[in-house]
């Protein structure tokens, strides 16, 4: 695990309440953010990610987004929002999603002060750098795992 500095970062996103069953429902709306952004000719500056609100033990709230140049008026369904900036720590998974629980139970159970109120995440995210539709095999898949560290 490494400790990173980020600035902050404007990104479009929808925004769903779902269960390890129902993830796909908002996973599989990237595609929906990522044209409402080339509508808007608003660039998108980095991969897609998934950013977890809040977590129960059976229920997450989560958005999945795509970094972009500026926050703008939502849209439907689509908004915009800004990932805060501060010190994250970041993990890197090389292989199926499948381990990506593991790898966030290693950083949760380490040290670090987390930024977290109860079940509710200031900013924790998966980003994933790898396009399952050029890359169909999970075991090459690249996400990262980073988690906002609380302000001292």
């Amino acid at each position: 695990m490494d400790i990173e500095t980020r600035a902050a970062q404007p990104y479009a996103a929808v925004r769903a309440t779902v269960t390890t069953e129902t993830f796909a429902k908002v996973a599989d709306r990237l595609p929906e953010v990522m044209q409402w952004l080339a509508d808007r000719e608003l660039p998108v500056l980095g991969a897609p990610f998934l950013r977890y609100l809040r977590v129960t033990g059976e229920e997450f709230e989560v958005e999945a987004g795509i970094p972009t140049i500026a926050e703008v008026p939502a849209d439907g369904d689509v908004f915009t929002a800004t990932l805060p900036a501060g010190q994250y720590a970041v993990a890197l998974h090389e292989g199926s999603p499948d381990g990506l629980a593991a790898v966030t139970d290693r950083m949760l159970a380490g040290t670090a002060r987390f930024d977290r109120d109860g079940d509710r995440w200031g900013a924790r995210l998966e980003t994933y750098f790898t396009d399952p539709a050029v890359q169909p095999d999970p075991s090459k898949w690249t996400t990262e795992v980073a988690i906002r560290l609380a302000d001292s």
